[in-house]
């Protein structure tokens, strides 16, 4: 099954539909997201973690208030914050150091492999598990995760690594509500923005056809 710019268009009205439905279809057909549960799913979860689409880059400008709300194990007070605040490699570099195979902070790792594409692809492990995937340069060059062909290769890529087609997929008696929370679990880590999510897929099965 493919998808076309209407479509697309309808289930994400932010997305640049004639930007993307070339790129987003072969990333789905390359990672057999090629029924319609598993693309209203997959497409569902690509509108809210990426809003639409519009954004590929992790936003890491955070004023002082914010770091201690988000980190306040690593930024409990104003002071500690300070230096860190409005400043995104210096932020990047000290929240990923040492973590999914980056180096230390002084390695400028965390910010390298600073989170990107449609699924937020972060640390320089992921980086290089999704390179050797893909065949792709994408530990001498980074910034490819933010352009739409490698952006939506990366995030098929991701959806297949974590086994989610199998669960997109409807079976008898199962439910399908409870397998999106749990694909939704599996990309976010837990439930954020979860009833957003489900508005985009039940948008999505809506113009794929795909209610089981």
């Amino acid at each position: 099954m493919t998808l076309n710019t209407q479509q697309l268009k309808t289930i994400m009205p932010g997305c640049d539909a004639g930007t993307w439905v070339e790129p987003l279809t072969a990333a789905m057909a390359r990672f057999a997201i090629d029924t319609p549960q598993r693309m209203a799913a997959f497409l569902a979860q690509v509108a809210h973690e990426s809003a639409e689409t519009t954004r590929l880059e992790e936003n890491l400008n955070y004023s002082a208030q914010r770091l201690m709300a988000v980190w306040p194990k690593r930024f409990p007070t104003p002071d500690a914050a300070q230096p860190y605040a409005r400043n995104p490699q210096k932020l990047a570099n000290r929240v990923y150091a040492g973590r999914g195979g980056n180096g230390d902070a002084a390695s400028d790792d965390g910010w390298r492999y600073r989170g990107r594409g449609l699924f937020q692809l972060t640390c320089k492990e992921n980086y290089r598990i999704a390179a050797a995937a893909l065949g792709l340069p994408l530990l001498e060059q980074p910034d490819l995760v933010a352009t739409p062909q490698v952006a939506a290769l990366t995030a098929a890529h991701y959806w297949q690594r974590l086994g989610l087609n199998t669960i997109a997929d409807h079976q008898p008696g199962d439910d399908d509500e409870k397998d999106f929370e749990n694909i939704s679990i599996r990309i976010n880590g837990g439930r954020t923005g979860l009833a957003e999510r489900k508005r985009y897929w039940i948008a999505a099965q809506a113009v794929l056809g795909s209610s089981g």
